[in-house]
């Protein structure tokens, strides 16, 4: 069973995990949008749950941290995205969910593999590996453990290649050969170019040169200026701005009976530093704690063996009137990661799962340096984290 509640006010007035607005798995979701893409390729063997016409030639255009709500606070930054999810412009954009948690390894695994997070198992930016006493970080698969025995299920982009549909993957060189791309996003032809103006253009012509086609393409850059210096400022907002140009340029150049989809992994939050608590100088929450992972705004935390009742009880004592925090269990059962969970995630999954509620961060200075000094976060179910563009541009 798929468990979701509208995003609302009164989404957010009660403690209980259950009450957290789950993702929209199995219908409004980032999982949903290859597989009702393929469906309207003729792809055997998938079906669609998300109302898309069908097209010949597809394109899906991810911009890395372009929340629905941050495009709608800066129309005139943003004029030809907004343009198509503005109703009264002629747009007809709508909101998914990204996942939970809402984090760019996660989302990126449930756009290529077309699962929820519970499925494909990429269920945080840090998870521990099962049977061992240590931290994963999955967007830099670190330490290296198998990429497939890690994520067993084949890609979208696998299927619909296997199945005589050109399939392509259009991103930065940087990414060709990593593990996250083998999993999540491979199949096919990988082509990597440089800048974000010739990945667009190449985009469009890898759509021209089949008679069936699926491309994906990418940009990083927002998401980089949103945690260096938060989505409230002039860079965030100058790049948001290059994005909206790099839309424009592709949508221009697609070619007969094709379809456009533009979208994003995850929004972003800018946290201030009154708001932000302290793990490692937290003795109360770190109490009975083996492994704090995930990222500031959807934490999973490890227990020490027998301490797992003792560090809920805590972590609900202190962060409950501002973070859902609910065991390993109810936050399956609440349906964060899916409508099922295979066994060999159960584990990956903390014992506690905290997701922040309100403007808060649980931040680790000391064995999180980096991610500790951001501005901009996210991770949680919050509708500015949570909710990411489905725009669409059509060419007969």
């Amino acid at each position: 069973m798929t468990h979701h509640q509208p995003y609302g006010p009164d989404s957010f007035d009660l403690l209980d995990p259950a009450a957290a607005p789950a993702p929209g798995y199995g219908g409004g979701s980032l999982s949903d949008l290859l597989p009702s893409v393929a469906a309207g390729l003729g792809v055997p063997g998938f079906t669609s749950t998300l109302p898309l016409a069908p097209a010949d030639r597809v394109c899906v255009f991810l911009v890395d941290g372009m929340g629905w709500e941050l495009i709608r606070r800066h129309p005139d930054w943003a004029p030809f995205l907004t343009g198509l999810l503005d109703s009264s412009m002629g747009g007809t954009g709508r909101p998914l969910t990204a996942g939970f948690p809402s984090t760019t390894a996660t989302s990126l695994a449930s756009v290529g593999t077309g699962l929820p997070p519970g499925l494909h198992g990429l269920a945080g930016y840090t998870v521990a590996i099962p049977g061992e006493q240590r931290l994963m970080n999955q967007l830099r698969w670190q330490p290296p453990v198998d990429p497939h025995k890690w994520q067993p299920y084949p890609t979208v982009f696998e299927r619909v290649h296997a199945a005589g549909v050109s399939a392509s993957q259009v991103s930065s060189p940087l990414f060709a050969q990593t593990p996250l791309t083998r999993v999540a996003l491979s199949g096919g032809e990988f082509l990597g170019r440089t800048t974000g103006e010739e990945r667009m253009d190449l985009a469009a012509r890898q759509l021209a040169s089949a008679d069936r086609a699926l491309v994906y393409t990418y940009v990083s850059e927002l998401d980089a200026m949103g945690h260096r210096f938060g989505v409230d400022s002039d860079e965030w907002r100058l790049m948001l701005h290059t994005v909206d140009r790099l839309a424009r340029r592709l949508a221009e150049q697609l070619p007969p009976r094709s379809a456009l989809y533009i979208t994003a992994d995850h929004g972003m939050i800018d946290i201030a530093e009154d708001d932000r608590i302290d793990f490692d100088e937290d003795w109360e929450l770190g109490a009975g704690v083996a492994l704090l992972g995930g990222e500031a705004r959807a934490r999973h935390v490890y227990a020490v063996p027998g301490a797992a009742a003792d560090v809920f009880a805590v972590w609900r004592e202190v962060l409950g009137d501002r973070m859902w925090v609910a065991t390993r269990d109810q936050a399956i059962e609440a349906g964060w990661f899916g409508p099922a969970v295979d066994d060999r995630v159960y584990h990956r999954i903390g014992d506690v799962v905290a997701a922040a509620r309100d403007d808060i961060a649980v931040i680790a200075s000391r064995t999180e340096p980096g991610e500790s000094a951001m501005t901009g976060l996210h991770g949680s179910m919050t509708p500015v984290e949570q909710l990411v563009p489905l725009l669409e541009v059509r060419v007969p």
